[in-house]
């Protein structure tokens, strides 16, 4: 396999070298570095989108979701990418007109704008640091798992995670963010091929679809079933996920600004459908290989599952071609996320372009060596610690759909948001109680939030003349 694991990494780092060579240029200003000039197409937006939503957890976590927990996963995930679809044809049309009257450096300095506020950036920003950070330490934790597995005497988890961030940071400071959407369609493309490769692959030797599901059926015939075999999958779990993934568009910087700096709103409205067909098509291989791991290995570890089902029961080409997609994941996802920090920051900082952009970049270093000291202490429940990213952020969406709903969004939603994000930080450090009324704490707090926040902007947009129709 070593011959393979050559010719494919020297294929990929090819193909990310002349992405960055085309996307550098010398007298680039902060917009064209951060914003990609903000000219963005249907082909590359939907690819960027894609591979930044479906990164290396759904590689690697979802089949070992669906091993653990069943087909209550497809809900978790599949149903829940769908509404979201629906949800960002308006939200992408609201959000572009507001940002062309108020202008866009990030979602950050955005919120400051709309609210006239500081401290309605900062907010943002603390939000996106606090969640992405150990998100992005999800995806370096899950590849170095990996790797580790199958070469367990070359490097220890940290080497691997190092190389990793070395190489995010090279190439996102040669080409911006245009370099790392490059990256993020070619991930898009292997992701897509190679789950769909080795989910066929599982699905046949697991006897095909009709046999292994008599097989789990007879040994473990909650994974066919709601809420699954541990109870997980109970209403509560799937509406507030539901929510918290409908809302990622909103409360995830990164994929909020690729909205903004796609060329057109017809361009939006094409990646959106696009990515709701992606979303299906990358969600059901991993179904398969999670099938598969419940009929052959059904008590292992992750690691060793994983191992196993990407890589050693494949045939050379295929898993070498897994150990690539799963580093070109990694990469592309870390890229997307660090670099979303950056242009958070930056849209806060004040003073001449220069010296905003020295900052920035100085920033980027060391929030990718927090990520890589993170991904040291993460646990390898790959998809649910994504999930809480995702329910972390979603706190502060009622700022950021107020900022876009109003030209002077009611400041009562500051108070509302940082209340909130508060309380669900609290309860992950265990400092207060981790949902109550018998109700986790992410769907304790939305059946708070979302009337709270209805009851304002309603109240605002008949107390107020101003309001902001989208």
């Amino acid at each position: 396999m070593t011959g393979w694991l050559i010719f494919f990494f020297a294929l990929f780092l090819a193909s990310l070298g002349y992405a960055s060579y085309k996307s550098y240029a010398k007298n680039r200003s902060s917009d064209d570095f951060m914003l990609a000039g903000s000219n963005i197409g249907t082909i590359l937006g939907f690819l960027t989108f894609s591979a930044a939503l479906f990164s290396a957890f759904t590689f690697m976590g979802m089949p070992d979701f669906f091993r653990t927990h069943g087909v209550g996963a497809w809900i978790f995930l599949g149903l829940s990418d769908a509404l979201m679809v629906f949800f960002l044809i308006w939200f992408g049309f609201a959000l572009r007109k507001r940002a062309s009257e108020v202008g866009y450096k990030g979602v950050a300095g955005f919120i400051q704008s709309c609210f006239r506020n500081k401290w309605a950036g900062y907010l943002i920003f603390l939000s996106s640091f606090l969640f992405l950070i150990p998100y992005v330490a999800i995806q370096i934790r899950g590849i170095s798992i990996f790797l580790n597995a199958a070469f367990p005497d070359l490097l220890p988890y940290w080497g691997w995670s190092a190389i990793l961030v070395v190489i995010m940071l090279i190439y996102s400071e040669i080409g911006g963010l245009k370099a790392i959407m490059y990256s993020d369609a070619i991930q898009g493309v292997i992701l897509l091929v190679v789950i769909w490769i080795i989910g066929v692959t599982c699905l046949n030797m697991a006897g095909g679809l009709h046999s292994a599901l008599e097989k789990v059926a007879d040994s473990n015939a909650g994974l066919l079933s709601l809420p699954g075999p541990k109870g997980l999958f109970s209403s509560p779990f799937l509406i507030a996920s539901a929510i918290a993934i409908v809302m990622i568009p909103v409360s995830q910087p990164q994929f909020t600004t690729r909205l903004v700096v796609m060329k057109n709103l017809k361009s939006v409205h094409k990646m959106a459908y696009a990515v709701g067909i992606f979303a299906i098509l990358v969600i059901l291989p991993t179904a398969f290989i999670g099938l598969y791991g419940a009929v052959k290995y059904p008590e292992a570890s992750t690691a060793d599952f994983l191992s196993a089902a990407l890589l050693f029961d494949q045939a050379n080409p295929i898993a070498a071609l897994a150990v690539v997609g799963l580093f070109a994941a990694c990469l592309s996802t870390t890229n997307a996320q660090i670099f979303a920090l950056g242009t958070e920051l930056r849209s806060l900082l004040s003073g001449s372009d220069k010296r905003n952009m020295r900052i920035t970049q100085v920033a980027i270093l060391v929030f990718s060596l927090i990520v890589l000291v993170f991904s040291t202490y993460m646990s390898d429940e790959l998809v649910l610690l994504a999930r809480v990213s995702f329910a972390g952020t979603s706190m502060i969406a009622p700022v950021v759909l107020g900022a876009v709903l109003f030209k002077n969004p009611p400041k009562s939603l500051l108070i509302v948001s940082a209340i909130a994000l508060t309380y669900f930080v609290l309860s992950l450090l265990e400092l207060v109680p981790a949902g109550f009324a018998g109700l986790p704490t992410d769907a304790a707090m939305y059946c708070i939030l979302i009337p709270v926040t209805a009851v304002l902007m309603i109240a605002h947009h008949f107390t107020h003349k101003t309001t902001y129709e989208a």
